[in-house]
């Protein structure tokens, strides 16, 4: 494995070098048309691109709660384009062929320990947290210890979307 510096906008990859182009929980911070046409430059013919996210199940009686939790501070809390259908922007860009979308259920057990530490690291929390991320993640924090065990289940929705180069 190689390490190098760029952006999804500008990846600094030569052309034509790829046969897959991946976003794993990021594309929807890249703007998007940007990224999708360096996504083209990079990809060699008949080359595939990917973006993907793991979302947490809102509708789990533990993610409600933190949804609470967040709500009560942020009220206007949004996750941005990460949890849209991305199908529309990939189709407009009429550079790739029709997207195909897959999607799955996944659940993960966690540590209270671990669950709160990913918390910490939720960039769009602390963005919109407007000097309060501190104070929502040790409410989470406390909300999850009330619960009097070491380990939770968390359901996510698993979702790709995938298109070939036109």
């Amino acid at each position: 494995v190689k390490w190098y510096e760029g952006t999804g906008e500008n990846t600094g990859q030569r052309d034509n070098a790829f046969d897959l182009v991946t976003f794993g929980s990021s594309f929807n911070v890249c703007d998007r048309v940007a990224a999708l046409k360096e996504s083209i430059r990079v990809l060699r013919p008949n080359g595939w691109f990917a973006c993907m996210w793991n979302h947490r199940n809102l509708e789990d009686p533990i993610q409600k709660k933190i949804e609470t939790i967040i709500g009560q501070i942020i009220p206007d809390y949004n996750y941005g384009t990460r949890r849209e259908d991305q199908t529309l922007v990939i189709n407009s860009s009429g550079l790739f062929g029709p997207v195909i979308k897959i999607g799955g259920q996944v659940n993960h057990k966690q540590s209270i320990e671990d669950c709160v530490s990913a918390w910490r690291s939720h960039a769009t929390l602390d963005r919109q947290a407007k000097g309060r991320f501190d104070e929502i993640i040790e409410q989470i924090e406390n909300y999850l210890l009330s619960l009097g065990r070491d380990t939770i289940e968390i359901p996510y929705d698993t979702n790709v979307w995938i298109a070939q180069v036109r």
